[in-house]
């Protein structure tokens, strides 16, 4: 192999990468410099704020501005634009975030599973998946971190992290008003404002969204949409600076949804507990039973060209409340160094019913409350000693309580049949940890993390089983008229230590370019199964899991910034994995969940992604992620087979193969400092497994291909603007999610048509 210098290295992998790749749609912060090149983007990914081409792990950032231009709402409208990233939630569970991160993710939406993939809001780590697909309203930027974060961020943080930042006070008078409209009778309205009430001294910040729309599946029972949304949220803010050296913002949010029920549409085969026949009618439906996606057996599941589903049986209601407030005290320059407090407290209730079934068929409905609060606190010092040393130490505490119970009628098995859950459970977790960069010469840096993790929980679940008349609507919903024998109490108590650690060097090979190593450990916390169905479910706990990650990668701009290529490769050594099975038993009506441990796993694959600015207001921007997933040991019981399976080199869930992504913005500027910017996205996610052990063909989730795009209008200074959007412009049919259960049915989940509108804004 001929030498080369690295400077030629680089050079020659980013013209591959413009040659054969494709990009996210990246946000770009301020321009540092560099006159018509590509702006610097900032990001908090370390604990403080540096750019992101000098950060050495694999991050995206999407920005506050395009995610105002795109009309993103929830952070779920970012799926498909960032590279081995999935962002879902269960068909049955919407309010649930289902983030996985190089096929690492949530494997059960009930909150005893806890997250492999962290949601930081400003500091504050959200424990709970239900109600994390948060709503981006006045949003300064996403991050994404790939791969373990333990060090810096704690515990079930094996995947990643979803950094998100809120726009903060700045102490000056302004904010903005903007207005969407569209299709699906979709209406937005968001605002901000902050006010100084001591110049240079105190400042206060509300900023708010209203946003609703109709749904776009159609009930057959009685031919009204279904999944409307409606939600309404303020945030406000007090920012107080009595020094230059000490800050404190003190913030509180209230969100109010107020959606329809969750969709269950019913991908049931003849012969399955919840089948029904296309072309009936039932309980006096004004449309005929819809043809199952799932219909020919051994196939994937293909979605119809318009969306039914089926709800007779419960009201069309979902709602959420949450109640979160953060505290941050920023002290600098003191004799402990830069000082930061944060303090978290959240709490929610949500209450929801779910037609299971999803036909005009009285077959099973579910009524689920679950109601949990959490309160943290983490304490950090960002110090240096010398010019050549400096790092991060802090405590962190977590506590949190959740009381969930589901109300189950399973008519289908036997009329007035009900199942009643209840769950209660409490975890505690304390950690102490330190992150250190050491300048070794002026181009090569080492970093070293370590982190000491304490976890506990105390768990119960019990199941009561038996007959009932009343309705799930009824205030008797929680009585039985004949109880059966053989309830179910179990639970326990169960605490964990961990260590986890990172260690990397990363080296400035000239201006702006970097390579990088590191070997991270991550951890995820065990636990007990809160959803059961036989004792043996829930009375012994499943297992931490560990990871180790080794990643290398590069970051490099050329070309007095007009071309900028970042490249990651990774191998994860995955042990104890924790796998979530839920099976039917059609021999005694039950249905078990359980949360197995996996032996061993590994997944590899790389991150590539490019811009490029060929001439001014002209940029360019592509990606291209693969992953390779398999068991390496991991022998399964199937309980509907009645035999063990050897899973071993089969794929994990959630974990695509190839993505990939093509972008192109044109920004026009006119003499009176107005401008003009026209944006497309291509985007491509390959065929994937979801939520069934075994991989089988009704688990199977298509290939997805999606062209957005979007035309601004701002006015002198960006004073004002307006502006059209789509997304799905070509109105594709997908299946998002299917979960296969052999004898009962497939319970698949939509994704959304085509979605256009027009948007106007006004900045003060």
């Amino acid at each position: 192999m001929k030498r080369h210098t690295t400077s030629h290295l680089l050079s020659s992998l980013s013209v591959l990468a413009l040659a054969t790749l494709p990009a996210s749609a990246f946000a770009q912060a301020e321009d540092t410099g560099s006159t018509g090149g590509l702006s610097e983007i900032v990001v908090t990914a370390q604990k403080k704020a540096e750019s992101i081409q000098s950060v050495p792990i694999s991050i995206a950032a999407v920005g506050g501005e395009q995610l105002t231009a795109m009309n993103v709402t929830t952070l779920q409208a970012l799926q498909g634009s960032v590279p081995n990233v999935q962002i879902d939630n269960f068909a049955n569970t919407p309010n649930n975030a289902v983030f996985t991160i190089r096929g690492i993710g949530v494997i059960e939406p009930d909150p005893y599973a806890g997250n492999t993939v962290s949601i930081v809001v400003d500091g504050v780590p959200q424990f709970f998946s239900m109600g994390a697909l948060l709503d981006t309203y006045d949003t300064g930027r996403v991050e994404i971190l790939r791969g373990p974060q333990g060090t810096l961020f704690g515990a079930n943080t094996t995947g990643g992290v979803v950094n998100v930042v809120t726009n903060q006070p700045t102490g000056d008078f302004g904010g903005y008003v903007r207005g969407t409209y569209g299709n699906w009778k979709r209406f937005d309205v968001n605002a901000s404002i902050e006010a100084p009430l001591v110049k240079d001294v105190v400042s206060v910040k509300v900023a708010g969204i209203h946003t609703q729309r109709d749904g776009w599946v159609t009930n057959v029972w009685n031919g009204e949409d279904m999944g409307r949304k409606n939600v309404d949220a303020v945030r406000g803010q007090l920012y107080i600076t009595p020094s230059p050296d000490l800050k404190i913002t003190l913030q509180g949010e209230y969100v109010a949804a107020r959606n329809g029920a969750p969709i269950v549409v019913n991908g049931g085969l003849p012969g399955e507990a919840n089948y029904v026949p296309e072309g009936t009618f039932w309980n006096g439906a004004v449309l005929p039973m819809y043809r199952s996606p799932c219909a020919v057996a051994g196939r994937p599941c293909k979605a119809p060209d318009k969306y039914f589903s089926g709800n007779n049986e419960v009201p069309d209601q979902s709602d959420m409340t949450t109640k979160f407030f953060i505290g941050t005290i920023q002290y600098d320059n003191t004799p402990l160094g830069d000082i930061t407090a944060i303090t978290g407290y959240k709490r929610f209730t949500l209450f929801e019913y779910t037609d299971q079934d999803g036909t005009a068929k009285t077959n099973n409905a579910t009524r689920r409350r679950t109601r949990g609060w959490q309160f943290s606190q983490e304490l950090r010092s960002a110090f240096s000693a010398g010019d050549s040393f400096n790092a991060v130490a802090g405590l962190f505490y977590l506590k949190t309580h959740y009381n969930h119970y589901q109300m189950y009628h399973l008519d289908f098995a036997l009329p007035g049949l009900i199942q009643y859950n209840v769950q209660d459970q409490g975890t505690e977790s304390f950690s102490a940890f330190l992150q250190s960069y050491t300048q070794i010469t002026d181009a090569l840096k080492f970093s070293a993390g370590i982190r000491y993790t304490h976890d506990s929980i105390d768990a119960r679940a019990t199941l009561d089983t038996g007959l009932g008349s009343q309705p799930l609507t009824s205030a008797q919903w929680d009585k039985f008229d004949v109880t059966f024998p053989g309830s179910l109490d179990v639970g326990g108590k169960k605490s964990w230590g961990n260590v986890g650690w990172k260690l990397g060097l990363d080296y400035e090979t000239g201006r702006n370019q970097l390579i990088y190593a590191s070997w991270a450990r991550g951890f995820k916390s065990g636990g007990y199964t809160g959803r059961i169905g036989v004792a043996a479910d829930g009375d012994t706990p499943y297992n931490p899991e560990k990871v180790d990650t080794f990643e290398v990668g590069l970051k490099a701009d050329f070309l007095d910034r007009r071309l900028r290529t970042n490249f990651a490769a990774f191998y994860t050594n995955y042990r104890d994995m924790q796998v979530a099975q839920i099976y039917f038993d059609p021999a005694t009506n039950v249905q078990g969940n359980r949360i197995l441990n996996a032996a061993k796993s590994e997944i590899k694959g790389f991150e590539l992604e490019v811009q490029a600015v060929p001439v001014d207001g002209f940029t360019l921007r592509g990606s291209l992620a693969y992953l390779d997933t398999k068991y390496k040991s991991f022998l399964y019981f199937d309980p509907v087979a009645a035999k063990f399976i050897d899973l071993k080199g089969y794929a994990l869930q959630n974990a695509p193969k190839w993505a990939s992504t093509l972008g192109a913005n044109f920004t026009h500027a006119f003499a009176d400092d107005s401008s003009i910017v026209a944006d497309v996205s291509w985007m491509y996610t390959g065929q994937k497994f979801y939520t069934a052990v075994v991989n089988t063909p009704r688990s199977s989730v298509q290939p997805t291909y999606y062209v957005d795009a979007l035309l601004t209008y701002y006015g002198p200074e960006k004073r004002y603007s307006i502006g059209l959007w789509g997304k799905n412009l070509f109105d594709k049919r997908y299946i998002s999610t299917v979960y296969d259960s052999p004898g009962y049915m497939g319970i698949v989940g939509y994704a959304p048509p085509r979605q256009f509108g027009v948007s106007a804004g006004y900045n003060f």
